[in-house]
């Protein structure tokens, strides 16, 4: 495998308009406790959303440090076209980090054991040791921000999913959720500016599904395992509704998630109308931050 994806021009326009992302601090303590079973008691939606949180930390340090080096790797012009964009993407970045490291620690005071972190860590430093061309990094970027878009969109419209949770937790999923919607056009557009071709797209689209997937499907186990829900019935009857029910995960993700291998594919053609309707409806939640240098 080739180490530098061929590139197309190196100077990409996008027919699409940049994006104005406002970083917001959210205005909840997780510094607080929280119940082992948070989300509405329900033992298997606890421990997918936090099998999910346990990516986060490391993954949005990963997104960050990938789109600051795409980005100062491109001609000046895309470096000034991307700057105020860039910064929204940090700014956002940094606080989901921030927020779901509050809420890991709580996870692991109930005992819970972080084994996807550690997985993470290790494939992160055999990328390292590859020194793979920067544009391989924001393409598996993108792909990954492709996840959690429509993962995000899911969440917005399925409200069973968080259906009698704990009212900040609730929050902090929701307003992330809003967030990846707001933001995910940025590695896309940086993988294209860079001059990043349709072949490593794809292939690290496919990568990332399957390690994805495992990675949270791992710890989702472990997380049971930890509760020690593993082997009760109503676990495995909420993950049937909530991963194969007719609102559930794989239904209604799997279009959304094919639509990455069109050619035409551009995120900005998923619908944000719910994003923009929870941050309107819920301004009282949080404090729009200052921008500050990415």
């Amino acid at each position: 495998m080739k180490n530098t994806p061929k590139s197309g021009t190196l100077s990409y326009q996008s027919e699409y308009d940049m994006t104005h992302l406002t970083v917001r601090r959210l205005l909840i303590d997780l510094k607080q406790p929280f119940e082992r079973r948070w989300n509405g008691g329900d033992a298997f939606r606890s421990a997918f959303l936090n099998a999910m949180s346990m990516s986060f930390p490391v993954g949005e340090q990963f997104f960050m440090d990938s789109i600051r080096k795409g980005v100062s790797a491109l001609p000046l012009a895309e470096r000034e076209r991307f700057a105020e964009e860039l910064q929204g993407f940090v700014g956002q970045e940094a606080t989901h980090r921030h927020l779901h490291a509050l809420y890991n620690a709580q996870l692991a005071s109930q005992g819970f054991v972080n084994t996807q972190e550690k997985r993470s860590l290790k494939r992160l430093e055999r990328l390292e040791r590859m020194k793979l061309d920067p544009r391989h990094a924001v393409a598996i970027t993108a792909a990954t921000e492709h996840f959690t878009a429509i993962f995000a969109h899911w969440m917005l419209a399925q409200t069973f999913v968080l259906e009698g949770a704990e009212p900040r937790m609730k929050t902090l999923w929701l307003w992330h959720c809003a967030e990846e919607t707001e933001h995910r056009n940025t590695a896309f557009d940086v993988y294209k500016a860079m001059g990043g071709n349709e072949k490593w797209r794809l292939f690290w689209f496919r990568y990332v599904t399957g390690q994805f997937m495992l990675d949270i499907l791992r710890q989702t186990l472990r997380n049971l395992w930890d509760d020690k829900a593993l082997l009760q019935w109503r676990t495995w009857a909420s993950a049937i509704q909530l991963l194969l029910g007719r609102q559930g995960l794989v239904r209604r993700c799997f279009k959304p998630w094919r639509a990455y291998f069109s050619p035409a594919f551009h995120p900005s053609k998923q619908d944000a109308s719910l994003s923009l309707q929870w941050l309107q409806e819920n301004a009282a939640q949080f404090r729009v931050m200052e921008r500050s240098a990415a």
